[in-house]
């Protein structure tokens, strides 16, 4: 019996996220860079089975779309690609919303680390290259009011 709920669980695991749009809430993010301010459409994960779960399991995402990991406090924070079928930007917030650390081009499926270098209040995911393509740089602007302590994402 215990075999079969645990094979049962495993399935729900594996099965429960291929549809997407599972984070609790969405919204619109914007970048602002040089070359002017980017809207990105994204899903927020704000609790720790969000966060956990991700991308995690996605065959696509589509243009201009993401997903921002939002934490309470200020925190040091680590992603990894394991179980990620598309290749991301990680872009890793700080108090303030200005980017403190971009990691481009990651490798689908590595459990490598990507360590954000310092306390972070978000992380953002795009597609990968979409960094590049808008210009993004450290310390430019990332505005959503998830990022102010005290608003609702």
């Amino acid at each position: 019996m215990g075999r079969f709920v645990a094979a049962f669980l495993l399935g729900l695991a594996l099965f429960a996220p291929l549809a997407p749009g599972f984070a609790a809430s969405t919204g619109t993010l914007v970048l602002k860079t040089e070359s002017g301010d980017h809207n990105f459409n994204i899903e927020v994960a704000t609790t720790d089975q969000e966060r956990a779960l991700g991308l995690m399991f996605r065959r696509s995402l589509p243009e201009h779309s993401g997903m921002l990991f939002l934490y309470e406090r200020p925190q040091p924070a680590a992603m990894w690609m394991k179980n990620t079928f598309i290749p991301l930007d990680i872009i890793f917030i700080a108090p303030g919303g200005t980017v403190h650390r971009i990691e481009t081009h990651t490798e689908p499926f590595s459990t490598r680390s990507i360590h954000s270098g310092g306390d972070v209040v978000g992380v953002l995911e795009l597609n990968a290259g979409q960094a590049a393509r808008i210009g993004l740089k450290l310390g430019d602007k990332v505005v959503y009011p998830g990022l102010v302590k005290g608003t609702d994402p």
